[in-house]
């Protein structure tokens, strides 16, 4: 009698899968964070260290998981360290070296990195309503979106050298203010966007999630125009902390995916709602057009500084051009856009993800206010508003796990938590003061 022996699938091991382009991004992280050790551990204090280690792995995991992340690292790192050695420590290099002035200086690329998101969603929507060359217009609105990300991070790395470059008690992080954390949104909403243009293998969304993107760049440059906020400043003292280098990027992860979510909802419903005729039905579209032409009234009743000018005014127009464009094309974007399966699956995918870094930041958050203030929780509006924030996209998943939430009902869920997230985001500094107002409008 013969006894068979069933064969075995073993599937190779994680480390055993990576080849020797992983292994040489590896060492290169490692070599990069030896050097930075060895240069600057003086100026670094326990806490900084720890992150600087900590950093090691997380960077190997994300080029590891994600390849194009990787050739992203190697090319942000190699220009940052080109503006960082043009610079030879003279702050005033960058009015005479052509590649700082034109492209590498902090606010050189933060400039860049705004037209570049302005040109992707165009192309982006170009490729929405094009004929022939859909394809090869929305990869090209895809491409412009790497290269704006990259931009983004370059003048974030080097705004980072630049304020030690004024002083030692003056260089932080740039996520500090509103100029630098818009910065951080815009490159963060798009990066993950990417990501799942990549595995989704669809870049009709680009045209959605670019509007939230383009917004966001339109803010930060009225806000450059009229604050000068480009200049860097000290930080406060409550902000001289470690807990902003990881309560910061955290928060905003939540941020960026939340209104990515919002985007795909918005996505959802227009394709939802292709073939509805009756003009009062096509409530996202209205809401779209209310809510963007509503920055410009919210502006003049806060009484900002150049509210009422021709910024805003060609804001408001701009936005109703955009809202009468989706109306019109509904029928053409929905054709686009990929199947209402996969929207709502990216749209879960974008919440869950927001919601736990967005835990996390709320959790220290608690931790730095108990460090700076004595307090864990203090029912500050911010603090208020991140509650709501948390509970609303709480319920979300809970509805989602738990009832099977699904279809417009969550869209419109998600639509309506972009509008929740950006009043703890901007409007808590523009309507209301308390122990978060670092912002000012």
């Amino acid at each position: 009698m013969s006894t068979t022996i069933p064969s075995l699938d073993l599937q190779p091991g994680y480390f055993s899968r990576r080849n020797w382009a992983d292994w040489a991004f590896a060492a290169l992280v490692l070599a990069g964070a030896l050097f930075a050790f060895s240069r600057y551990s003086a100026a670094m204090d326990g806490y900084e260290k720890a992150i600087l280690v900590a950093a090691v792995p997380s960077l190997v995991w994300l080029g590891w998981f994600w390849r194009p992340l990787r050739n992203l690292m190697l090319v942000v790192a190699a220009f940052s360290l080109l503006a960082i050695g043009s610079y030879r420590g003279d702050l005033a290099r960058a009015d005479s070296v052509f590649w700082l002035k034109y492209f590498l200086s902090s606010q050189s690329a933060i400039l860049w990195m705004s037209m570049l998101f302005f040109m992707s969603t165009v192309f982006y929507w170009l490729g929405m309503f094009a004929r022939g060359q859909a394809d090869a217009l929305e990869g090209l609105g895809s491409r412009i979106a790497w290269a704006a990300v990259t931009m983004a991070l370059i003048g974030s790395m080097v705004r980072w050298y630049e304020s030690h470059q004024i002083g030692p008690d003056i260089g932080h992080i740039p996520v500090s203010n509103l100029y630098e954390v818009f910065v951080l949104f815009c490159w963060l909403t798009a990066a993950f966007y990417l990501y799942y243009e990549a595995q989704y293998r669809t870049r009709a969304l680009g045209a959605f999630v670019m509007l939230v993107v383009s917004a966001a760049v339109g803010f930060l440059l009225w806000y450059t125009l009229v604050r000068e906020a480009h200049e860097i400043q000290p930080l406060v003292p409550a902000l001289k902390s470690w807990w902003m280098k990881l309560h910061v990027p955290a928060n905003f992860i939540g941020y960026g995916t939340f209104a990515l979510a919002a985007m795909v909802a918005f996505a959802y419903l227009i394709k939802q709602q292709a073939n509805e005729t009756r003009w009062y039905k096509l409530t996202p579209i209205w809401l779209l057009g209310a809510a963007l032409c509503f920055v410009p009234i919210a502006f003049r009743q806060r009484g900002v500084a150049e509210a009422g000018g021709s910024y805003w005014v060609g804001y408001a127009v701009l936005s109703a051009l955009i809202a009468a464009g989706i109306l019109l094309g509904r029928r053409r974007i929905a054709a686009r856009l990929p199947a209402l399966e996969i929207l709502d699956d990216v749209m879960y995918k974008s919440i869950a993800v927001g919601f736990a870094f967005f835990t996390i930041a709320t959790v220290l958050g608690a931790l730095w206010a108990a460090e700076a203030w004595g307090g864990y929780w203090s029912w500050d509006p911010k603090e208020t508003w991140a509650l709501i924030v948390w509970l609303n996209y709480a319920a979300w998943l809970h509805m989602r796990l738990m009832k099977g939430l699904r279809g417009g009902l969550a869209a419109w869920w998600a639509l309506a938590g972009l509008a929740v997230t950006t009043f703890a985001f901007i409007g808590v500094n523009m309507f209301l003061s308390g122990l978060h107002s670092y912002g000012t409008l």
